[in-house]
């Protein structure tokens, strides 16, 4: 019936809701074929007597030839639908039912690889009721978090024992180019050297500049480790923003941090931040372990900010926008309530909202309203509400 709509004749909300539809109803259409893969797989052990390698491989070469897929795509499908059935059969029943869909299944998959079937269990019925709204960036890093939360000790081990294989790949591209690229570093420093190349480009980006935003980071990175100066000032450190409950501050527990415009972190380092310097500014904020609400906030260095840009940025943490994960201190403070139309500017009554979805607000004509716990409640024009947090996971 659904495929027999003419969506041409709907309303503009009725045309979302059978996009939605159809979104459902492939997510359904894949768990079937993942669990006809798996059913593959079955039939192949039999056949080979449970030589495991051996069925794995004919099971592979079937689904290879059987959906013209090249032989990698193969292995990863089959992969995916074998830990569907036998380790996460709740993230197939979510696919099956068409809450989620497949990227976000493969997130979840991924994100849960290294842990025991036990953990990662765990960690999933403690995010797949929240799956369905949430983007699959939102989602990867609300599940690194709850992985870092499910085994410490683990997080910590595998953070140091990549930190140890750090290094730096020069490749060359078939056009003449190069890539130059840094492996396993420290997340805290990498994200304030990433920081620092934004900052500086985005002062060279005057209106006489012809260069593109990136080919200004670029340049500035190539500038930075050749010595030269780049135009812009080379010791302007940038501000770093770190968010972690006071009971890990407190070394009471190993709650991961939180590095805004990067993601979870593990709970040592994030203690770390707190105590010392790398050269950048970092500015942090305790929060309670219960509510996620601020309860303090630092700064490693002193630098002038308003008190009211200081609160919204530590209250909201990324642009509150459905989806958005850009770090507040990189938005727009918008009045909920139009300047123009006699909106205060007062705490309350201001947002962080990125400048792409600021432009959605007042372009598009979406509207907001701030509920209780941070949250927000988004109605699109067609009609459609989302309520969204204003903290990222």
């Amino acid at each position: 019936m659904l495929a027999r709509i003419d969506v041409s004749n709907l309303s503009g909300y009725d045309r979302v809701v059978v996009l939605q539809a159809h979104r459902r109803i492939a997510a359904h259409h894949a768990a079937q074929a993942f669990r006809a893969m798996a059913s593959i797989s079955e039939l192949m052990h039999e056949q080979f007597d449970d030589d495991v390698e051996l069925a794995h491989r004919a099971t592979a070469t079937e689904i290879r030839t059987g959906l013209s897929l090249t032989r990698r795509a193969a292995d990863g499908e089959l992969d995916l639908a074998l830990d569907l059935r036998d380790r996460l059969p709740q993230v197939w029943d979510a696919l099956n039912r068409g809450d989620i869909d497949v990227p976000k299944a493969k997130v979840i998959v991924t994100g849960t690889r290294h842990l025991s079937t036990a953990a990662a269990r765990d960690v999933t019925d403690r995010i797949i009721g929240d799956a369905p709204g949430l983007t699959t960036g939102q989602l990867r890093a609300r599940i690194a978090k709850l992985c870092i939360s499910a085994d410490p000790d683990d997080a910590q081990q595998r953070y140091q024992t990549a930190i140890e294989d750090r290094r730096v790949v020069l490749e060359a591209n078939p056009d003449g180019t190069a890539h130059l690229t840094g492996y396993d570093l420290p997340a805290d420093r990498a994200h304030a050297i990433a920081r620092r190349i934004n900052r500086l480009a985005h002062q060279l980006n005057t209106r006489h500049e012809t260069r593109t935003i990136d080919q200004l980071r670029a340049d500035v990175f190539l500038d930075l480790l050749e010595g030269r100066h780049t135009g812009g000032r080379v010791n302007d450190r940038g501000v770093v923003d770190l968010q972690v409950d006071l009971t890990t501050l407190m070394g009471l527990s190993e709650t991961a941090g939180e590095l805004n415009g990067y993601g979870p972190i593990v709970a040592d380092l994030a203690r770390q931040i707190t105590e010392q310097q790398h050269g950048s500014q970092w500015r942090w904020t305790v929060t309670d372990p219960d509510t996620g609400q601020p309860l303090h906030e630092g700064i490693t260095r002193r630098r002038p900010t308003t008190r009211q840009r200081r609160h919204v940025e530590a209250r909201d943490r990324t642009c509150v926008f459905p989806g958005c994960r850009m770090p507040a201190r990189n938005c727009d403070l918008d009045h909920r309530i139009p300047w123009s139309e006699g909106g205060p500017t007062r705490r309350r009554y201001l947002a962080a909202v990125c400048r792409h979805d600021h432009g959605n607000r007042h372009l598009c004509g979406w509207t907001y309203r701030p509920l209780p716990k941070g949250d927000y409640l988004w109605t699109s024009p067609l009609g459609h509400t989302y309520t969204t947090s204003g903290k990222p996971p």
